[in-house]
């Protein structure tokens, strides 16, 4: 039985995550980290943006799931990096401000090599993981049990994005409503995109997302064994950027 250890939204800490896969017991070999236990890091997406070092982020992740040390799933932040590659009218802010300038100031070769390998790095991930025989899935903002199996538009949504109802909070961001609290499937779903102080478990979902970019901690989920690492932040602390659920809408068994 292969183990795994899924990480949360990096955002561009590239140091967090170096020191999260060393305290882990992942070796540096080859310019790659590799566990000597056979076990595999498994990114719920969302690997750039807000923090200061997205390119080295790319490299090394991309790099690892090129050699099959690692999985990968997109987020949204790495949907967003992926059109505009492609030269899509989006909107350069939201964190991806800080992404671009880091790219703008690559020497051109080195832009375009990171463009292909992040490019090829989307264009080939799965839009979630199943795991373990299909015993654990792994889904940047969740995924109800109706749709694993699917792979359609509105699938794709729900995993980039969440349970979104068209609504948008006073920071711009899209209102989601809370699909953990219906989820009565019996695969674990593990999930980040919503930063939360602590993770968060609702009966077989559990969210990693810990804000390392802002200001918390970079969150390992280790699987089977069903424990935790941290490492914490350097980034400063904003706490207006971690969401509580007493207050966001409950999502309904069956909608």
């Amino acid at each position: 039985m292969t183990a795994y250890d899924f990480i949360g939204d990096i955002h561009g800490c590239f140091d967090e995550l170096i020191t999260l896969l060393k305290k882990t017991g992942y070796q540096n070999k080859d310019s790659i980290y590799t566990h000597p236990a056979g076990r595999l890091p498994v990114f719920i997406g969302d690997l750039t943006d807000r923090g200061p070092n997205s390119v080295a982020v790319i490299q090394l992740i991309t790099d690892m799931v090129y050699q099959g040390s690692a999985y990968y799933v997109p987020g949204n932040h790495c949907d967003k990096l992926y059109r505009y590659f492609l030269g899509r009218n989006v909107m350069i802010k939201h964190g991806l401000e800080t992404t671009t300038a880091e790219l703008e100031a690559l020497p051109k070769r080195e832009y375009k090599f990171i463009r292909k390998a992040f490019m090829d790095l989307y264009e080939n991930a799965p839009l979630y993981q199943r795991l373990d025989d299909d015993q654990v899935v792994a889904a940047h903002a969740g995924i109800r049990e109706d749709m694993i199996g699917k792979e359609n538009k509105s699938v794709k949504t729900f995993v980039l994005y969440g349970d979104i109802t068209g609504e948008k909070n006073s920071d711009g961001t899209p209102v989601r409503r809370d699909w953990s609290a219906a989820y009565k499937g019996e695969r674990l779903i593990v999930y980040g995109h919503t930063p939360v102080k602590e993770p968060r478990i609702v009966g077989k979902t559990i969210n990693i997302d810990t804000g390392c970019v802002f200001g918390g901690k970079l969150t390992a989920l280790h699987y089977p064994e069903m424990t935790f690492s941290h490492t914490p932040s350097t980034m400063p602390f904003v706490p207006e950027k971690f969401r509580t659920f007493e207050d966001i809408p409950n999502q309904k068994a069956g909608e």
